[in-house]
This record gives C-alpha cells, structure tokens and sequence, in this order.
C-alpha cells in the first residue's frame, strides 16, 4: 500500500523518520513515473528568508549527495530539473517500485507527484476586428485601468511581469512593445524561444493561451490595451502541445522568473489538488517571500465550495476569482405552431444586444445542424435562418461561430442531457438554449414540415458585476484559509492571440475563465509597483485585497459567501489611492472541534497608515450569522492612533465556545473605520470538522488477479468502505455487487490496498464496473463514485 507516511521525528522509537510521500502509485508496477523530490536542506531563498547560512555550491553539494544516494537507492532512476532558489530538491524519473527507497535516502523531506496542469480557460472565440463588440472591452475600464493611466499618470512602466503559461507571441504587434533582446525562457523544449505551439506541431494542438493572458497584462495596441500597457513582459513556456503540462517544469519557470528578476509573475494554470504543500505551492510561497508578486488563477471547477486547486492553494499567492460584468438580462420565448410551447427556453449568449432583439422582428425559417460541424451545414441553406443544433461533443461557442459562417442569423442549441446547460456570454450570433425536452419537440415539429419559428425576446432588468458559475471555491483544505485573495472579470475577455496561425491572422479572440481575470490582477500589481516601487509583496496583496468591492448575489439579494468572492472585485485606482493598508487581507480563524468546548485562538493583523496626518480608528469583528453571538467573542482593540507612515500591530482573541453552536462554517468582517475611510478584512472559522469532501478521487490498476485500489482522502478518514457495483448500460450506477475493502483511522492524504479481482469469494469478469467509495470523518460522511476497468 502507499499514499503516506508521516516524516516528522519523534521520540516514540517505534516511529520512522522517513520522508512524507503524496500521491498515489501502484508500488508493485515496473511503469515509470516522474517525482519531485524536496530535500530537507533548504532552497537559497528560504534560508535567506529564515536567516540560515546557505550559498550555491554548498546546496549544489548537498544535492548532488542526495542525488548520488537515490541512484544507489533506486538503481533504475534518472534526475531530470534540479532546483535551489526557491525549492530545494531535483526531479527524478523511476520505476514505481523504487518510490519508497526514495523515503529513506538521507536528506530527502518529501516526495510529490509530477502532476499534470493544464489551462485555467473554458470556452474560446477566434475574433476579428470588424466583430468586435463594446462588452468585450469593457473589463479594463471597469476595474479602472483607464482612470490610473490617464488620471493618474502610471502605466506599468518599467515593472516586469513573468507570463508562465504555454509560451508568447512576442512577435505580435499589440505585444512586442513589451519584449527585450532576452524574451525567457522554454521548458518544453529547453530553449530560449517561449513562442506558442504552432499549428500543424506534430505532438498536439496549437496554444493560444499565453499571449491571450499577456495581453491582459501588458497589450498596447489600437484594438486592444492591457491593464499595465507599458510594463515589460518575459515568457516562460511551461505548457506544451495542446496546453498541459507538469509540475516538474512548472516549478522551474517559478524559479526563472525570480532569478530573471521578475517583479510580478502570472500563472494562469492549475489542477483539481486542494492541497496547499504541492511542490508548486511552496515554491509560490518563497517567490512572495523574495519579492515576486505571484498571482495564480482560482481554477473553473466552482461552483461548489472547496474545489480550489494548487497552486491557487498557496498561503501566500494571490488566488484570483472570476467575474462577469453588469449585464442586461432578457427573457425568450419560442413560437412554432398552435398548442406547442418551449418553457425552458432561455437566452443564451449573443454579440449585441441589437442583434439579440432584431429575433423578436419577425419569422425565420429553421433547419436541423445536428451537433454544429462545419459539416453539418454542408448540402443545406442556412443563409438568414435559426440553426438547430445538439450540445455535445465541442465548444458551444465553436457550434455558434459554424452556424455564423453558413450564414445562420442565431441558433436554438438545446441540452442532450436533462437539466439546464451554462450561460456563454458573446457567442457570435444570437443563441437561445432549451432543454433536451424541448429540442425534441423542435425536431418533432421539423418532422411534421413546420419549419417557421419566431421569438419573443424581452429586457427583464440590469443584473450588476456577478461571480462567475464556473469559478473555483476555497477555503484551501488543512489551512481552512480563504481562497480566492481577490476576483476580476474572467467571461468574454477580448484580448491578443498568435498571428502565425492562417486561418486567424487578425491576432485576436474572445476567452473565459479564470485564467483570464488573472492577468487583470498581474496588471493591477503592476501598477501599484510602478507608484510604490519599494512596496512589499504584502502591501500590494493587502491594497488590492483591502480596497476590492464587495459583490451581490443577484439570486439572494445578498454578498456573495467569502470563499466564492473573496475581499471581492479589483478597483484600480482605490489600491492606487489607498490611505490605509490592513494585512494579511484575509484571516482564517481555523476549526474548532465540537468535543473541545470552549477554545481560544490568538492571531494579530497590522496596520499602515499611509497618509501625512495621524489617524484614529476604531475596530469592529463582525459575525454575519446572528447565531455566532451564541458562542463567538472575538477581542481586540477598539480604537488605535497611528502616527503617519507607521505600523502598528493589533492583537486578537478568538474565543469560541463550541457548546451553543452549530456545526458550520462562520463568516466575520473585521472593520477598520477613519472618517469616511472603511476598510474591511474578510474572516472565517469552522464550528466541527470542515465539510470538505472526504474522497477526491479514486482508481484501479493492475489485471490478472493482482490489483491495486487507491483513493485520495485529504483529511485521512474514521471509515472508509469500497464497494463494487455493476456499470448500467447508460453509463451510471448500478446494482451493487459487494464490498471489497473496508478499514478505520486511516490518515491523510489517501489509502491503498491490494485486491486479488473477488467480491464474496467470486472472480469477476474483465470489464468496466463502477467503484464506490465511502469515507466518513467528524461524523460527515462523502460517497463518490468511479467507473474503472477489471483487465
């Protein structure tokens, strides 16, 4: 079995000291995996930081000992990146059966997997300039990029911004402005070339993605203008073919970028691991540490609570949330023919709101497109009518730019499953959506030869900036803190893409995500470095932190929840002009376990006064839920003078009585108040064990009687049961067949154990089953399901 075994010392001689190991692998496997390896001897940086005498040579010595041992160690393995600046440790290439002699070469801290990151963007939009629509640039001007440059005079000039991503198009015109003589650098094909994937590269798809969040950051073009338009940029090519990539080239354009001098880094890049001590997180951590503003996107898999993901999951990077800008919201109706109705229809996406209302002006013909490929509108005339088309297979996005260039005037996509599917701002022509009932009413009406449609499309009312549905929740599991720092516009982000690709030589494209508001908050660090060139990592953190604008759910009337929002939406010229800096921006008060009654938590934050007078402020903690009164006491200072340019410290007490409340998780405001000057620093704690998911993931490896079961279990479990069950026909769940494995106290962060292919004593047939698993903690219990494959 494998997954995890505790490193730390300890007197009990019973106890190993051994590295931790994180991940899962099938120890009994040939098959070689690629690992990080940190060492216990810290990176240049670190020993800076905590006062440790530490040079080059000496950590190139340390390491190369280390390296010579894990080769005795493991005899079949071979080290691929080394690192020292801001990680300490080295790559390494083995047979999974060697994995575990790696825990006990001397001088090894842990082992993580080389996992796989891939790009923080959902749906993508080639653009030309004459399709340009006025919502596409908007999002600079919203968070006041405009009111800093013509304003306030700053510009991003002579900041330099590190774009990690999948290369640069340092060639286009909107960006090569930016570049110097030294571009950065490329780990996927170690040289000095970070240009993007090309078309026809025989590894994979072409990459736009880098130069769309460059220009964000640092585009000054007559179509297009970033945020810090006159910052220097340097590219990191990190990501490869079609946009993936792994943590052992991750780290290294982290360390590149600080040795190179960056003074702000953007990775808009990330994976499922709510970890906060992955290999790429830690080195975020000491890049803050050397003065590298690091700003990471939040990740797209919102929007549930807690499916953050590394390296978002740093203490100390700035995590960043997605947005969709004011917005009109309109109603629609379908009409065919007498007696049929379409209630589920809804307005999807569109360019304009022009186009969108000119539907209501009169009848269309419509004709099936099938799934939406351009070959679906081959043979038929579609020139001026509504294309009916299937979700599926692509983007939906792609299906509404097919249906544009064979002339179509919108499209009705309606679900191929139940339920509803997503909103997409900007699509390239009017698109209403229905669900899988309806569009089989629509088919059904083709059928019968009435193939006329119109369309009552209606203003209901003007919804204001929202969080994005697909944007990743916090808090960050173990530090329980609250992710994401901050949010920015992220949905239908018009920006610059490569020009070398044929078939869009204009440059430009439509994209959402949080990969895209990201650079919107790597923008915004640039400004402020530009005005305050000797400010701290923390203090632009803290300014764009403490000056974000807090957001409304539309569909509650009320703030959105913390770990949705964050300190909220960026304001440029606030963090610019900003008289008070209170940090960290953010506190996490921790759990407090039921069993434990009353408990005291201490944590202290800092004030700066920035201004030239003395400031008097008065302090108040609080609670959003009237109940937390019951048993929450937080005390602190109630008032506090501050001398001009001085910091002072401000202690708190948190005292939770866990006896008078319920289970849950509890959301503060700690308010900072001068005159008319407000600052307000977002808090949370847990009452009971944090409702985190208690199994993220699970697999089967291995055939012929000899297999391997693991799981993924981030706060370890009290029970854990694995059951077999038979796959429906449908691809779900179906009868179970039996258990397999069950097990107590298991710890974090996953289980293991072998399983010779029986339920009750029965082998089962080689195919596809679905795999159950349970695990219970704190009394909360998480049931997920996996299809896997008995070989």
């Amino acid at each position: 079995m494998t997954s995890f075994v505790p490193g730390a010392s300890s007197s009990n001689n019973n106890e190993l000291d051994v590295a931790e190991l994180f991940g899962t692998y099938e120890l009994s496997s040939d098959e070689e995996v690629t690992v990080i390896v940190e060492m216990n001897e810290p990176s240049l940086v670190e020993a800076k930081q905590t006062g440790k005498s530490q040079t080059k040579s000496s950590l190139e010595r340390v390491r190369n000992n280390v390296v010579s041992e894990v080769h005795s160690a493991a005899p079949n393995s071979s080290v691929n990146r080394e690192y020292d600046y801001v990680f300490s440790g080295f790559s390494v290439t083995l047979p999974q059966t060697e994995i575990t002699a790696l825990l006990n070469v001397d001088g090894v801290k842990a082992v993580y997997p080389d996992v796989e990151y891939q790009i923080d963007a959902m749906e993508f939009q080639e653009v030309d300039p004459d399709s340009f629509s006025p919502s596409m640039m908007e999002s600079g001007p919203f968070i006041g990029a405009d009111r800093a440059w013509n304003e306030l005079g700053i510009t991003g000039k002579g900041v330099t911004v590190a774009i990690i991503d999948t290369g640069t198009d340092y060639t286009h015109p909107d960006l090569a402005h930016a570049f110097g003589d030294y571009k950065g650098w490329d780990f996927v094909d170690n040289n000095d070339d970070p240009q993007e994937t090309p078309p026809g590269d025989p590894r994979g798809g072409s990459t736009t993605h880098g130069t769309h969040v460059a220009g964000t950051v640092a585009a000054d073009g007559t179509e297009v203008k970033g945020v810090a338009p006159d910052a220097t940029l340097l590219a990191y090519r990190v990501l490869g073919p079609g946009g993936s990539g792994t943590t052992e080239n991750v780290v290294a354009g982290i360390e590149r970028a600080v040795q190179d001098g960056a003074d702000v880094m953007n990775l808009s890049l990330g994976n499922s691991l709510n970890n906060p001590d992955w290999a790429t997180s830690i080195a975020l951590d000491w890049a803050m540490a050397e003065g590298v503003v690091a700003v990471t996107s939040n990740g797209n898999s919102g929007p549930n609570n807690w499916t953050v993901g590394s390296p978002g999951t740093s203490r100390e990077a700035i995590s960043v949330g997605a947005t969709r800008l004011p917005y009109n919201v309109f109603n629609a109706e379908i009409f065919t023919s007498e007696g049929v109705d379409y209630p589920s229809a809804k307005v999807m996406g569109f360019p304009n709101e022009d186009d969108l209302l000119a539907l209501s002006e009169g009848e269309f013909e419509f004709a099936y497109a099938g799934l939406g490929y351009p070959q679906d509108f081959e043979g038929q005339d579609f020139e001026g009518k509504i294309a009916l088309i299937s979700r599926g297979d692509f983007a939906f996005v792609d299906k509404a730019i097919n249906a544009k260039n064979a002339g179509a005037a919108g499209t009705i996509i309606y679900n191929n499953v139940a339920g509803e599917h997503p909103d997409v701002p900007g699509m390239a022509i009017p698109s209403i959506k229905t669900t899988l009932a309806d569009g089989q009413k629509l088919l059904d009406e083709l059928e019968k030869g009435n193939n006329t449609v119109s369309f009552d499309i209606t203003l209901v009312g003007e919804v204001g900036e929202t969080v994005a549905d697909f944007s990743s929740r916090g808090p960050v599991m173990n530090t329980w803190m609250i992710k994401p720092d901050v949010s920015a516009p992220g949905v239908n982000i018009l920006s610059t893409i490569p020009t070398h690709n044929p078939s869009n030589p204009h440059g430009y494209g439509a994209s959402q995500g949080t990969s895209m508001a990201a650079p919107h908050v790597a923008g915004a660090a640039a400004l402020l470095l530009e005005k305050n060139p000797d400010w701290s990592v923390e203090k632009v953190k803290a300014a764009l932190m403490n000056t974000a604008e807090e957001m409304i759910n539309p569909a509650t009337g009320k703030p959105y929840p913390l770990n949705t929002q964050g300190a909220g939406s960026i304001r440029v010229v606030d963090s610019l002009t900003v008289e008070t800096l209170a940090f960290p921006g953010s506190h996490s008060f921790g759990s407090f376990l039921k069993e434990n009654g009353r408990q005291v938590e201490r944590q202290h934050f800092e004030i700066t006064n920035l201004s030239d007078e003395r400031k008097r402020y008065s302090i108040d903690v609080t609670f959003h839920d009237e109940n937390a009164a019951n048993g929450i006491n937080v005390s602190t200072s109630s008032n506090l003078q501050i001398q001009p340019g001085k910091t002072q410290k401000v202690n708190m007490n948190v005292q939770v009585d866990t006896r008078n409340l319920e289970r849950g998780y509890y959301e503060a405001s700690i308010t900072l108040t001068h005159g008319s000057e407000v600052i307000t620093v977002p808090a949370i704690l847990f009452v009971g064990e944090p409702d985190y998911p208690r199994v993220t993931g699970a697999s089967l490896s291995g055939s012929g009687g000899n297999y391997t079961v693991s799981s993924t279990l981030p706060g370890g479990a009290d029970v854990l049961r694995y059951d077999m069950f038979h796959l429906t026909p449908a691809g779900g769940v179906g009868g179970l067949i039996g258990n397999i494995h069950v097990t107590e106290k298991v710890p974090a962060p996953g289980h293991s154990f072998s399983w010779d292919g029986t339920v009750n004593g029965n082998q089962l047939a080689n195919r596809q089953y679905v795999l159950g698993v349970y695990a219970e903690k704190g009394g909360l219990p998480t049931q997920r399901y996996y299809l896997v494959t008995k070989r």
